[in-house]
């Protein structure tokens, strides 16, 4: 039963409330930790679960389960599964698979406030630099990996966003692309002359060399599929192994070293915010506080009084 009203619940996200592919996959896994949980507490039903499950499951969560290869999870994961068990259980209540909505006044874990890491310019511009060179020809491959990697810094897009590109999503003539983003949400973005001379490499000599079937993916697979997220996020790993700068990147590295250097250029922080694309200015203002650093660092070295 408990399997039955979990998949009830995904379809429903799915078919009436539209929610993105990856934030439905997501959904999908933290719900089935929970599952698995009540199951070896011996719950099969969402109707004998109590409020006191659910909080103990964060808990498990935050501090993982050895005996059964489960990992601690950061506040911030914890936090997200919870929002997947409060939606099954208000939908559970609504669709009368359970009596009480048990999962509204539970809490969930305070995230760290942890500063995005952003590249100062000259590891960006070697970051870039390493892929795509002369030294590389008109290899395909490293044609292709020289655009992805000059549009996510040129328009701060997320991994996601620039593997989700079309064909029809850039705007060379105005100089501007097209990003789909979360929740349906789409933007129009600019971007630099750099980025779109790679892009104009990669689709006129690259592209044309990957291409298996029709389709209007921009960034393609040796098999001529669109690219994934995994292995964009390789081609980033793999550029920042070449400079020497593996143990300071993530999927979003570009995309904090483009707000970053933004803001240290002066641009309006609720001019990122929507270039960014983040629903609140609140989540773009902890970028100030990464700048503000930077500027705190100059201040003790140079002032008098600093010390």
């Amino acid at each position: 039963m408990l399997a039955q009203q979990v998949s009830s619940y995904l379809d429903h996200l799915a078919v009436e409330r539209g929610v993105a592919a990856n934030t439905l996959l997501s959904y999908r896994r933290d719900l089935e930790r929970y599952s698995e949980y009540l199951t070896s507490r011996g719950i099969d039903d969402l109707d004998r679960v109590a409020q006191r499950h659910i909080t103990d499951f964060v808990v498990v969560l935050r501090r993982g389960d050895t005996p059964n290869g489960v990992r601690p999870l950061a506040p911030s994961s914890a936090a997200r599964a919870l929002i997947a068990v409060r939606g099954l259980h208000k939908f559970a209540t609504a669709e009368g698979f359970a009596r009480a909505d048990v999962a509204h006044g539970v809490k969930p874990p305070s995230p760290s406030r942890r500063l995005p890491k952003s590249l100062p310019l000259d590891q960006v511009l070697a970051l870039l630099e390493s892929t795509g060179g002369e030294d590389s020809g008109d290899q395909p491959r490293a044609l292709r990996d020289r655009a992805l990697l000059e549009l996510l810094y040129s328009t701060g897009a997320r991994i996601s966003e620039a593997v989700g590109l079309d064909l029809d999503d850039i705007d060379a003539v105005d100089r501007a692309v097209l990003l789909r983003g979360k929740g349906g949400k789409d933007r129009i973005v600019p971007i630099g002359r750099p980025a779109l001379a790679a892009l104009e490499a990669y689709l006129v000599r690259g592209r044309p060399a990957l291409v298996s079937r029709g389709g209007p993916a921009v960034f393609l697979n040796s098999r001529g599929g669109r690219l994934t997220r995994q292995s964009a996020w390789q081609v980033l790993r793999s550029a920042a192994d070449r400079v020497g700068l593996a143990d300071g990147v993530s999927p979003h590295t570009l995309r904090h070293s483009f707000a970053t250097h933004l803001l240290d250029g002066g641009a309006d922080v609720r001019v990122v915010q929507e270039l960014l694309g983040h629903a609140s200015v609140t989540t773009t203002q902890i970028y100030t506080l990464v700048t503000i650093g930077s500027l705190r660092e100059v201040w003790a070295g140079a002032h008098p009084r600093a010390r």
